[in-house]
């Protein structure tokens, strides 16, 4: 018996000491012995610890080759046995796409992430520029890091969206580093002044970044005829209403870039309608007189805009004041809102340049101003009326008192003169 019951204890000593064995997370030298050092050859090591390859269980050996099992670091770094120490420049994409690319072993980390990434890297400028010898040009190191990456969902990553210009403009914003390519270097500068950015400290990660517009592992410039579907991808509606406007022609005839004409590319600014007025920040007369048929097209449809906006402004300035009085406006409230989409509308409507449709939503919207106007001012009368009921009750009520006063008086009176003999 006494056998048997230690037969089955080595039995299970054996079982917890193979599981605690498969446990336990693989040898890695490297980063133990560098993880010693100061500096370049310590800071690799104490910075993968925090990369999301480290936390897949990969190892330096995995990218740079060697025996991570293995104490001699003469043996460990053996060229012979595959060491390759640190990559070129030239090399990194096809170092970086021995996994990235393959699908059935990315699918085991990440099904949902994309390995095409070497292929579109090919066919942007900064690949092209490296297959032609150019090992200036960005590969992947420069956009993700190298030993601390981060996934790009992580708001520590370098490529996460609140990032992403400033990852770009590390090398676009450098006039040094750009001199040779004879670009320009104030695409960061304008970006950071755009609604875009402002859209995107504000929050909103889905604002466009360099990389919406350019793309990023095939990034390029947009050509001249693909701007307008570039921008389209996020602005539906424009493009489609641009598609049937009179500048559609001639500017692709002309090879004119559609949208940034107009909005710029870089610095996308706040439109307002003086942008079709015939004041310092109009855009219409920069192309056209206020006499051509463009001008006049622009002066109508600045015409119908305002007109709509001073309207609406007027109908929330009168629910404001009778809001503040402590009336109910929110039937007013309800058509002031349905007023401010018509504006939206023909604001958006601009881009057919199509001013009985302009001209026809604005009328619309002027009907809704006036019937929020009216009901600001019928709640304003009806305050009016109240305070007037109010005041009438107040003067009743007095009267009444007074009244009741002056009867107390004379039955005290009365009473006071019947016990004086």
């Amino acid at each position: 018996m006494r056998q048997r019951w230690l037969g089955m204890a080595l039995v299970l000593l054996a079982t917890a000491v193979a599981v605690a064995a498969a446990d336990k997370p693989p040898v890695d030298r490297c980063r133990e012995c560098h993880a010693a050092f100061e500096g370049k050859l310590g800071d690799p090591a104490k910075l993968f610890a925090d990369d999301v390859h480290a936390a897949r269980g990969l190892s330096c050996a995995d990218c740079h080759g060697g025996n991570p099992n293995e104490e001699d670091p003469t043996k460990a770094m053996d060229r012979a046995k595959g060491f390759r120490g640190t990559p070129k420049r030239s090399e990194v994409p096809t170092l970086c796409a021995r996994c990235h690319s393959d699908g059935a072993y990315m699918r085991a980390y990440n099904p949902s992430l994309r390995t095409d990434q070497l292929a579109q890297y090919w066919t942007s400028v900064h690949g092209k520029r490296l297959r032609g010898g150019d090992t200036r040009g960005a590969v992947c190191i420069d956009c993700h890091s190298v030993h601390n990456i981060r996934p790009a969902s992580s708001p520590l990553s370098s490529v996460h969206p609140l990032h992403i210009p400033k990852t770009c403009g590390r090398c676009h914003a450098d006039a040094e580093y750009m001199k040779p390519y004879k670009i320009p270097t104030d695409q960061l500068e304008n970006y950071q002044a755009s609604v875009h950015n402002e859209k995107l400290q504000g929050g909103d990660l889905s604002a466009p970044t360099c990389a919406t517009c350019h793309g990023n592992h095939g990034a390029a410039p947009p050509g001249i005829g693909s701007i307008e579907r570039v921008c389209g991808t996020c602005h539906v509606f424009q493009e489609r209403l641009f598609d049937q406007s009179p500048h559609k022609q001639p500017w692709q005839q002309a090879k004119i870039a559609a949208c940034l004409t107009c909005h710029s590319n870089h610095a996308v600014r706040h439109t307002s309608d003086a942008l079709l007025g015939a004041g310092n920040d109009s855009l219409c007369l920069r192309c056209h007189s206020e006499d051509d048929p463009g001008g006049k097209t622009a002066k109508q449809a600045h015409a119908a805009l305002t007109g709509l906006d001073t309207s609406l402004q007027q109908a929330a300035a009168i629910l404001e004041r009778a809001e503040r009085a402590g009336m109910d406006v929110g039937e007013g409230r309800v058509t002031l809102y349905s007023g401010r989409e018509k504006l939206i509308k023909a604001r958006v409507d601009v881009h057919a340049l199509n001013v009985p449709n302009i001209e026809e939503t604005t009328a619309a919207g002027k009907k809704l101003a006036e019937q929020a106007n009216l009901a600001g001012q019928q709640a304003l009368a009806e305050r009016a009326f109240r305070r007037k009921g109010l005041a009438l009750s107040l003067v009743v009520i007095a009267f009444v008192i007074f009244a009741l006063w002056l009867l107390i008086r004379d039955l005290e009176g009365k009473r006071t003169n019947r016990r004086t003999p």
